[in-house]
C-alpha cells in the first residue's frame, strides 16, 4: 500500500519504518528540514534499539522515503497517517494544534479519495475536528472530494517498540464504514498472524481506548508505589507482596514493580489530558487525579531518602547519579524523575554527577554545565558522597559493587528500581535502601 507518515518523531518515525518493513511504500513526512536531510542521511533523531538498522535497510530497498514536502506525500498515498505530537496544553488538556494543522494541510492538496488516520494520542472527539478541518479546506477550493477518518492509536513502549509493532496484543481501529476497515484489516494482516485481534469500534471509542489504556498502567504503576511506601514504614518486603499479589492472573506481574515514578512522553500527559476532559463534562476522575497525585510525590522519594542521611545539608556534598532516561533502553527524558531529583539536589546546593548510557545528550539539553557528566558510571561515582540509581539500565544490575565502595566517599545508596538485595548490600558494608524494601 502507498502510506504518508505525517510527523517523523517517535510514533510516526517507528510506524512508518514497520510499515515500510512488511513491504508497504510509506512516505515520512516532517516540516524540520535538518530532521529529514539527517534521515535521509541515515542519522536518526531518536534512541530505539532496532530501529537505525531498518531504516537503513528500507530505504535501501527504496520503500521508506523521507521529505518535506506534504503535497508530494498526499498526492502519492492513499493512506495518511497524522502522527505529530499533542503536548499538554497550559491546563493539562491535550493540544491538537498541530493536528488540526496537519488535516488543515491534506485539505489543501488532497487529489483524490483518501484514508486519513489519526495515529496520535487524541482525545475523544478529535476525528470529527480532524474530518471538519479537512471539509473546509476542500470547500473552499470547491472540491467535492471523498475521504475517511479513522482513528488507529498506538500502543508502543520505548525501548521495545520495534517488537511491540510487528507483534501488538491488539490493533485498534476506529472508523465508520466498512470498506475503509477491511482496507485498515488489510494493512495490518502481516502482524497479526499468530492470531491476535484487530478490533474494528467506532472512531470516539478507538480514541477512549487509547486514553483508557495508559491511565489503566499508570494506575497500577502509582497503586504499587503507594503500597511500597507504606510497607517501608511497616516493615514489609514489597518484593514479596509483589510475588503475592503478581500471582494472581487478575492482577499480573506486569506494571507493579515498585520506583521512582512513571515518566516519558505518554502516561503523564495521557492522565492529565483524560482528567482534564472529565472536568471539562462536569465530571471527576478521581482515582486519576490520585494517580497523578500519587506519581508527582513520588518523584522526590529519592530526594527524601538522600536528605535524611545528610540532615546538615549537601552543601559541600557530591552526589552520583546512574540513570537519566525515564526508563531503559531510550534516550527520552521528558518527565524523568530525575530531572525532579537532580533539580532538587541542585537547589539543596548539592554538586551533582551523573551518567546514562543514552540520554546524555537529553542531560546537556535539561541541565547544561549545572552539573557534571561522567564517559562511565563508575567516573561519576569518584569521590562522590552518595549514589542514587534512577533508571534500571543491564548494566547497572551487575556492577563491581567492592569497586563502588572504594570510589565512593560514604557507602551510600539509595536504590529507585530495586536492583540490589538489601541483605546483601547491608553484608558488603553499604548503606542502602531500596524503594518499600527493608
Amino acid at each position: 500500500m502507498k502510506i504518508a507518515m505525517i510527523g517523523t518523531g517517535y510514533v510516526g518515525l517507528v510506524s512508518g519504518t514497520c510499515f515500510a518493513e512488511s513491504g508497504n511504500d510509506v512516505i515520512c513526512v516532517d516540516k524540520d528540514e535538518k530532521k529529514i536531510e539527517d534521515l535521509k542521511n541515515g542519522i536518526i533523531p531518536i534512541y530505539e534499539p532496532g530501529l537505525d538498522g531498518l531504516v537503513k535497510r528500507n530505504v535501501e530497498e527504496e520503500r521508506l522515503f523521507f521529505t518535506t514536502s506534504l503535497d508530494e506525500a498526499v498526492e502519492k498515498s492513499l493512506l495518511l497517517f497524522i502522527a505529530v505530537g499533542t503536548p499538554p496544553g497550559e491546563d493539562g488538556s491535550a493540544d491538537l494544534q498541530h493536528v488540526l494543522a496537519v488535516a488543515r494541510g491534506i485539505g489543501r492538496c488532497m487529489n483524490s479519495y483518501k484514508i486519513v488516520v489519526d495515529k496520535s494520542t487524541v482525545p475523544v472527539g478529535t476525528g470529527a475536528r480532524v474530518r471538519q478541518a479537512i471539509q473546509e479546506e476542500l470547500d473552499k477550493r470547491g472540491e467535492n472530494l471523498q475521504f475517511d477518518v479513522v482513528s488507529n492509536p498506538e500502543f508502543l513502549k520505548e525501548g521495545n517498540a520495534i517488537d511491540d509493532f510487528m507483534k501488538p496484543d491488539r490493533v485498534v481501529i476506529g472508523c465508520e464504514d466498512v470498506r475503509t476497515g477491511e482496507i485498515m484489516k488489510e494493512l495490518y494482516s502481516p502482524f497479526v498472524r499468530t492470531g491476535k485481534p484487530i478490533l474494528i469500534m467506532n472512531v470516539p471509542a478507538a480514541e477512549m481506548t487509547k486514553y483508557a489504556a495508559n491511565a489503566m498502567l499508570a494506575t497500577k504503576i502509582s497503586f504499587m508505589n503507594d503500597i511500597a511506601n507504606l510497607c517501608e514504614k511497616l516493615g514489609v518486603d514489597i518484593s514479596q507482596v509483589r510475588q503475592g499479589i503478581g500471582s494472581d492472573s487478575r492482577i499480573g506481574y506486569s506494571f507493579i514493580f515498585p520506583g521512582a515514578g512513571y515518566g516519558g512522553s505518554c502516561f503523564p500527559k495521557d492522565v492529565q489530558a483524560l482528567v482534564r476532559a472529565a472536568e471539562e463534562k462536569g465530571s471527576r476522575l478521581e482515582i486519576l487525579e490520585a494517580v497523578e497525585a500519587v506519581n508527582t510525590r513520588q518523584k522526590l522519594v529519592l530526594f527524601n531518602k538522600l536528605q535524611r542521611r545528610f540532615p546538615e545539608g549537601f552543601k559541600g556534598r557530591t552526589i552520583a547519579v546512574w540513570g537519566l532516561a525515564f526508563k531503559p533502553n531510550t534516550d527520552d527524558m521528558r518527565e524523568a524523575p530525575s530531572i525532579v531529583l537532580i533539580e532538587n539536589l541542585l537547589e539543596a546546593g548539592a554538586r551533582v554527577a551523573a551518567y546514562d548510557p543514552e540520554a546524555m545528550k537529553e542531560a546537556r539539553k535539561i541541565f547544561g554545565d549545572r552539573i557534571s557528566y561522567g564517559k562511565k558510571a563508575y567516573d561519576v561515582v569518584n569521590g562522590a558522597d552518595a549514589l542514587a540509581i534512577v533508571t534500571e539500565w543491564n548494566e547497572f544490575r551487575r556492577p563491581d559493587l567492592e569497586r563502588v565502595k572504594s570510589l565512593l566517599k560514604q557507602p551510600i545508596i539509595v536504590d529507585g528500581r530495586n536492583l540490589f538485595e538489601p541483605k546483601q548490600m547491608k553484608s558488603l558494608g553499604f548503606d542502602y535502601e531500596g524503594i518499600g524494601r527493608k
